[in-house]
């Protein structure tokens, strides 16, 4: 595994820049959620059941994409 390190402000939650990165990188399908999970400290679980508030969907379609199944 790889390390990749990034000095960010104090003020900026470190939490959320690492749900940011993982959900950018379940949706392009790059890591499992399970990974992704691992990548932020969580469990899998709790990585899907957030994933959402981060514009990614555990479903494989994009929230514009539901939005236009639901509209027709």
């Amino acid at each position: 595994m790889k390390t990749l390190t990034f000095n960010i402000p104090d003020s900026v939650n470190e939490t959320d820049v690492k749900m940011q990165l993982a959900a950018y990188l379940f949706e392009k399908g790059i890591l499992s959620s399970g990974q992704a999970g691992d990548l932020v400290g969580i469990s899998k679980r709790e990585f899907l059941e957030n994933v959402g508030k981060y514009g990614a969907s555990i479903f494989g379609e994009s929230t514009d994409d539901l939005e236009q199944i639901i509209n027709g």
